[in-house]
């Protein structure tokens, strides 16, 4: 089986949008859109990679880039490893001196367009917040936890998991997921009860127990699909079921299992390593783990008291 290295480059205009290509007539996987980018020649790094083929393909010079994540995806007769740069500031106006075709696209717009495989994985990584909050699992109804979900929905939480371990009334929810969209909020359940058919929700988070018990992913793929795991192999298991991203834990001790052993940031960083969809770090985490977290590439953090 061949192994293909390449690189592709993240640009972005003032309005957000980012620049796509269209792979040509001659190429592998001709007709569908990719980030633009190519194959890593002789002993080039891949930053020299990135800024030769944007120079080659669309006439400009990269002045600053940072690493944004590696994947490895495999084909039918084939596996690319890929790294995936932000092009934080370039000179020259992009164009397909090549021949092939360009475009400006937002990124919910990005559906439109017969994109690769790897392109999935990456939409999410740009997408998914760098916080992920989960609710207490208890006392709903009562005035502090409903306080408590009010004050997220004011602060910079664009992701929530609706966490209960018993069944909450369908009107609850729903409100719950209308407060959530006027806040441009995702609003996750992870319920007892869930049938992955709810209207009122973003998507779904599931628990190990409930991913070891399927074999493909419960629901539709516009929505939003993440999995608790504890280790690499759930973790892989989590992705070949087509989860949109998972959550690893525990990373460090935690008060409220503090006999559970952690798997500590090395093991983390082996699973954000290994995967191709975005990772997020789970237990004892706290604001001040972020930063050290994000330059391991995991997507975030996730808690109920983290942040």
């Amino acid at each position: 089986m061949n192994t293909i290295k390449a690189v592709v480059g993240v640009l972005r205009n003032k309005s957000g949008q980012l620049l796509i290509a269209k792979r040509q007539e001659h190429q592998f996987m001709s007709g569908f859109w990719e980030l633009p980018g190519g194959k890593i020649e002789n002993d080039e790094t891949t930053e020299q990679t990135i800024a030769r083929e944007l120079n080659e393909e669309l006439g400009i010079q990269i002045q600053a880039l940072s690493l944004h994540q590696t994947m490895s995806h495999q084909y039918f007769d084939r596996q690319v490893n890929l790294s995936i740069y932000n092009i934080d500031s370039y000179q020259g106006t992009p164009i397909g001196i090549e021949g092939q075709q360009i475009a400006w696209v937002a990124i919910q717009e990005l559906q439109n367009y017969q994109l690769l495989p790897t392109m999935k994985a990456f939409i999410d990584s740009i997408t998914l917040p760098n916080k992920y909050w989960i609710t207490p699992s208890s006392d709903h109804q009562c005035g502090s936890w409903l306080a408590k979900f009010n004050e997220k929905l004011q602060s910079d939480i664009s992701l929530i998991q609706l966490r209960s371990k018993t069944s909450l009334d369908n009107t609850f929810i729903a409100d719950l997921h209308n407060k959530c969209q006027q806040h441009d909020v995702k609003l996750l359940l992870n319920t007892i009860d869930k049938t992955f058919n709810e209207d009122c929700c973003d998507g779904w988070h599931i628990t190990t127990s409930e991913m070891l018990r399927l074999n493909q992913r419960p629901c539709a793929d516009d929505k939003l699909l993440g999995v608790s795991t504890h280790n690499l192999e759930e973790a892989l298991k989590a992705q070949a079921m087509g989860a949109d991203f998972v959550v690893i834990s525990p990373i460090q001790v935690t008060q409220t299992h503090p006999d559970t052993i952690p798997i500590g940031w090395g093991a983390a960083e082996e699973v954000v390593k290994k995967l191709n969809i975005p990772v997020y770090f789970l237990g004892g985490m706290g604001l001040k783990d972020l930063d050290k977290t994000l330059k391991l590439g995991g997507q975030g953090i996730a808690g109920v008291s983290a942040f």
